[in-house]
């Protein structure tokens, strides 16, 4: 499936709402279809534990997609290269959170103790959300992207799609970059609260991958969906708050008290979502897209095809030895090595914000 999504977004283009809906629809179909494949091969009470999960990731998802949209925003990065950040984003995501589900599952097959930990962090994490519910994201602060910056020799500016680029002889990161460790970073703090969410509805390791998979499998298409209506969604972060004290409840009853069961607990969880999104909608009904607010000065640019045609080829093969040297010695001049001379040993190099090198 990534592999089709790929070739249809192989070309950097403006992915507009009309084609953004239509992919969601494609991912909802899958994970949908999937879930009704579960209940279908392995019963319904798998069935009921694949679809709690899966709801509960996707609406965390959601979150996720307003964090994206903050930082897109604020790093002003064009709206025809935002998608391959989101893919190579998700593609990292998939894996990071395939090897956290793999410590979960070790952890709780070895130490079922760990059960109270998660419980506790889920009710933690929904109190914490609604106490920062109108706390807004400071990508500027972020200690991921100065610690980047500090490290990384970067350009100014954006160079198309581009990841690396060389100039001068000296391989620099680009700002798009920067960007998509900033995705990677908020997506494993996402993951951090998620994981212990769905080990609460099952203890199935393929349902709690699965789900997670299919659930941020379509985040790159409800980003370009719903980046413009973060306003509208003012109570999502109570109702995710709610969801994760439910479930963390949940929990804690399922240790050593009362099973509560999956038919109720997806009933509930859906209840919650519903009511969160539909009382959102209702209160800000009448409004239209609005993108977020960018900063006066973003702090990185957009380099011109004059700059870009500049760029020197990022991987560049050696000539042999008999290629570069004549019967008398060495080829005079140094033609052919791929450098300029006295300009190797300049690496440009951009300190960050606040004087930052």
């Amino acid at each position: 499936m990534l592999v089709v999504d790929l070739f249809a977004h192989r070309k950097a283009h403006v992915i507009g709402v009309r084609e953004a809906a239509l992919w969601s629809a494609v991912w909802v179909a899958f994970g949908v279809g999937f879930g009704a494949l579960v209940w279908q091969l392995y019963g319904a009470e798998f069935g009921q534990q694949y679809f709690a999960g899966y709801l509960i990731e996707k609406s965390l998802a959601v979150d996720n997609v307003f964090i994206w949209a903050i930082i897109f925003t604020y790093f002003a990065v064009p709206r025809e290269y935002q998608h391959r950040v989101l893919f190579l984003g998700v593609l990292g995501a998939l894996v990071f959170r395939g090897l956290f589900i793999a410590a979960g599952s070790a952890i709780i097959a070895s130490a079922g103790w760990v059960l109270y930990l998660f419980a506790a962090f889920l009710l933690f994490t929904g109190y914490r959300m609604i106490r920062d519910r109108n706390d807004h994201v400071d990508p500027e602060r972020s200690r991921a992207l100065n610690l980047f910056r500090r490290r990384v020799p970067m350009t100014e500016k954006f160079h198309g799609q581009r990841l690396l680029v060389r100039k001068r002889g000296a391989v620099l990161a680009t700002p798009l970059l920067a960007v998509l460790v900033l995705v990677e970073v908020t997506d494993i703090i996402f993951a951090v609260d998620s994981i212990p969410a769905i080990f609460a509805v099952t203890d199935e390791v393929f349902l709690v991958f699965t789900a997670n998979a299919f659930a941020i499998l379509g985040l790159r298409a409800m980003y370009f969906l719903l980046a413009d209506l973060i306003h509208r969604f003012i109570y999502l972060k109570i109702g995710l708050a709610v969801v994760l004290v439910w479930v963390g409840i949940k929990m804690l009853l399922k240790i050593d008290v009362y099973h509560i069961p999956t038919t109720l607990s997806l009933g509930v969880i859906a209840t919650i979502l519903g009511a969160a999104i539909g009382a959102s909608l209702w209160a800000t009904r009448g409004q239209e897209r609005k993108a977020p607010a960018a900063p006066a000065r973003p702090p990185f640019g957009t380099a011109s095809p004059a700059e870009i045609a500049e760029l020197e080829p990022l991987w560049r093969r050696r000539r042999s030895s008999s290629a570069t040297t004549t019967a008398g010695g060495p080829h005079d001049g140094g033609e052919g090595d791929g450098h300029d001379g006295g300009d190797d040993g300049a690496v440009p190099h951009v300190p960050a914000k606040g004087g930052q090198t």
